[in-house]
């Protein structure tokens, strides 16, 4: 994938995110952290208070379990949410002028669900990878690699 000067690479995850911005060429990538976000988000089993809610039919004596609300992926979901807002402001100020996203794949589709079409138009590729944790050095070798 080409690496552009200026162009911005947002990675995301469900709990982290850094937008990046190349400082270089294609050839010699500098990638510049430009925004860095962090949301505390312990395991679903520390969030959740209650045991699984149980029904029974109204005629017969069948008992049916509640599935248990996952408070873990719906702050996840939420992350990815804002952090398509996030880069709706970006793009609508200007900021962006192209774009490249990278995130695993779960987040990559519920992100997808929330981008506006500034987003869309200044989006020139995404990568279903987690890169949250890696240098910008790895990050720019994968979106080289693509």
């Amino acid at each position: 994938m080409q690496l552009d000067h200026k162009t911005q690479i947002c990675v995301v995850d469900g709990e982290k995110m850094l937008i990046l911005v190349n400082e270089g060429d294609h050839d010699y990538p500098d990638l510049a952290v430009v925004r860095k976000e962090k949301q505390d988000n312990p395991p679903d089993r520390e969030q959740s208070a209650n045991r699984r809610g149980r029904t029974s039919e109204s005629s017969g004596n069948r008992r049916y379990a509640y599935d248990d609300t996952d408070f873990h992926q719906l702050a996840e979901d939420r992350f990815a949410a804002d952090a398509a807002d996030i880069l709706y402001k970006r793009a609508h100020r200007g900021d962006i002028d192209k774009l490249i996203l990278i995130a695993p794949p779960n987040t990559l589709g519920e992100i997808r669900q929330h981008y506006h079409k500034e987003v869309e138009d200044r989006l020139i590729g995404e990568i279903d990878k987690e890169a949250t944790n890696l240098p910008p050095d790895d990050i720019a070798k994968m979106v080289k690699a693509a």
